[in-house]
C-alpha cells in the first residue's frame, strides 16, 4: 500500500509567547518541524505534505528540500487543515498518515507501526495512543464494555470519571484514503467554530467500522510542545536519549545532564566528554579525544587523541594529537596539523598551522600559513587587515617568532628565521634571517 504523510503545521502557537512560528523553535539544534519531516520521510519512504498558514515563508525555508506545501488560509481546526490537502492527494495513495508538527520527538518507528496496523485494519482509521498517568492535556480514548474504541473525549469536556482514564489520544492517525476524503467534508462544526479530526472516530463507529489503535512504546515521544516549558522538557528528553546512545557506543560522558550533542555529530570510541561540553552541527570527533570542560565545538573535524579544554571551535579542523586551550578560540578555516599545541588565550582564523607548531599563549594568527615546527611566542599578532582588505602572512618551517612580534601582512618569514621580542616586521625576512626592532631589520643570519 502507498502511504502519503501530511504534517499539520499551520497553528499559531500563541502560548509560546513568541514572534517566531512555534514549529521553528529549535530543538536539539534543529527547527522543531525538521524532526517531524525527517521521521515521516523515513516512515513512508516519500516526501511529506506540510499544511502551513498564510505568510509562512520562514516555515517553508526551514523545511528544506523534498517537502510539498498546502496552505490553510483560515485556521478552522485540524479537520479543515487536513481537508486542504484533499485536492493534491485524492486518488494518489491508499493511506494517509497525519501527524502534528508539535510532536517533534515522535519517531519513525512509531509512525511505521501506525501505518502497519492500519494496513491490517478492516476499519478506516488507526489512532496512535499512549498510556500515562500524566495526561499532558491529551484527550481520552473511550471504549465500550467489549473494549472497542467508541470515541475520544477532549480533556476540557471530560467528566471526572473520564479524566481518570490513562489511554491518551496523542494526535497522530493513519486513514484509509478514500474514506477519509469523503468524510472530511462531513465533519460537524464545533462550538468554537472549528472542524476536528477527532470527530472522525465517531463517524467510523456510527458506520459500524472498526477503529484500531497503535501504542507508543516510549512516552517521551509524545511530548507535545505548546509552551516554552514543554520545549525544555522535550530538549531534556532528546538530550538524554542522544547521550545514552553515545555512551552505549563507547563514549564516556561524565555529566550527561550538562552535555549537549547535536543530532548530526559523530564521535569516536573512547572519547571522553567532560561537563558543559557542547557539540553542534556537522562535527566529527575521532577516537580517544578528551573534550571539556566548558568547551563548545561547532561544524568542526578532529582527529584521534586530541585534547580541547575550555575552548571554542567553529568550522575548524584538527589533525591527530593536537591539544588546545584552555580559553582558546579556533574560528572558521583554522587548520592545526598533527601534534600542534595551541595554549591559552590564543585565536586562529582562516589559517593553517603545520605539524608540531607551538603557539603557547596570547597570540592571534589570522589569514596565515605556518610551516611545520614553528614556535609562535606570546603576544604575537598577524596584522592582516589594512582597513580595506585582508592580507596573508607566511611563516616557513622551523621559524622562531619572538614574544610580542607584530607581523604586518603581507609578509613572509623565511625557513628557520627568527624575530626578536617586540619586533614590528613590515618586510620579508629571508631564510635563517634574524630580524629585530620597530620597524624590524635583519641584523644577521642564524648560526
Amino acid at each position: 500500500m502507498k502511504t502519503e504523510a501530511v504534517i499539520l503545521a499551520a497553528g499559531l502557537g500563541t502560548r509560546m509567547k513568541s514572534d517566531i512560528p512555534k514549529v521553528l523553535h529549535p530543538l536539539g539544534g534543529r527547527p522543531m518541524i525538521a524532526w517531524t519531516i525527517a521521521a515521516s520521510k523515513e516512515a513512508t519512504s516519500g516526501d511529506p505534505w506540510v499544511v502551513i498558514g498564510p505568510d509562512a515563508q520562514d516555515v517553508q525555508k526551514a523545511a528544506g528540500e523534498g517537502v510539498k506545501f498546502v496552505e490553510q488560509r483560515e485556521r478552522l481546526g485540524t479537520g479543515h487543515a487536513l481537508l486542504q490537502s484533499a485536492g493534491q492527494l485524492r486518488g494518489r495513495c491508499d493511506q494517509v498518515l497525519v501527524v502534528h508538527a508539535d510532536l517533534p520527538l515522535l519517531g519513525a518507528q512509531s509512525m511505521q507501526r501506525l501505518i502497519e496496523i492500519q494496513e491490517r485494519n478492516p476499519g478506516p482509521l488507526t489512532l496512535l495512543v499512549a498510556h500515562s498517568e500524566s495526561s499532558r492535556g491529551f484527550g481520552r480514548i473511550l471504549r465500550n464494555d467489549d473494549g472497542n474504541v467508541i470515541g475520544i473525549i477532549e480533556e476540557a469536556h471530560a467528566s471526572p470519571q473520564q479524566l481518570e482514564l490513562q489511554e491518551l489520544n496523542v494526535g497522530a492517525y493513519c486513514y484509509e484514503a478514500d474514506w477519509l476524503w469523503d468524510r472530511l467534508s462531513q465533519l460537524p462544526l464545533s462550538p468554537k467554530g472549528e472542524y476536528y479530526l477527532t470527530d472522525l472516530v465517531a463517524m467510523a463507529v456510527n458506520e459500524g467500522r472498526e477503529v484500531a489503535v497503535a501504542t507508543v512504546e516510549h512516552i517521551d515521544e509524545v511530548i507535545g510542545i505548546n509552551t516554552r516549558e514543554h520545549l525544555a522538557q522535550a530538549e531534556f528528553a532528546l538530550r538524554s536519549k542522544v547521550n545514552r546512545d553515545w555512551m552505549l557506543a563507547g563514549v564516556s560522558i561524565l555529566d550527561p545532564a550538562s552535555t549537549y550533542i547535536g543530532p548530526d555529530v559523530q564521535l569516536g570510541r573512547d572519547t571522553v566528554l567532560l561537563p558543559n561540553t557542547h557539540l553542534w552541527g556537522n562535527t566529527i570527533i575521532g577516537a580517544a579525544c578528551h573534550l571539556g570542560p566548558n568547551t563548545i565545538i561547532r561544524d568542526s573535524v578532529m582527529g584521534d587523541r586530541c585534547v580541547v579544554e575550555a575552548s571554542v571551535m567553529e568550522g575548524a579542523t584538527l589533525e591527530s594529537d593536537v591539544d588546545v586551550g584552555p580559553f582558546a578560540h579556533l574560528r572558521k578555516g583554522a587548520y592545526l596539523g598533527q601534534g600542534t599545541h595551541m595554549g591559552n588565550f590564543g585565536e586562529v582564523k582562516n589559517s593553517t598551522l603545520g605539524a608540531g607548531v607551538k603557539m603557547g599563549h596570547f597570540a592571534y594568527v589570522g589569514d596565515a600559513t605556518i610551516g611545520d615546527r614553528v614556535n609562535i611566542g606570546a603576544g604575537t599578532v598577524t596584522c592582516n587587515f589594512d582597513g580595506e582588505r585582508k592580507h596573508r602572512t607566511e611563516i616557513e618551517e622551523g621559524a622562531f617568532i619572538g614574544s610580542d612580534t607584530m607581523l604586518v601582512a603581507p609578509v613572509r618569514i623565511g625557513r628557520e628565521a627568527q624575530t626578536g621580542a617586540g619586533a614590528v616586521v613590515t618586510r620579508d625576512v629571508p631564510d635563517k634571517g634574524v630580524a629585530v626592532g620597530a620597524p624590524a631589520r635583519v641584523i644577521r643570519k642564524v648560526k
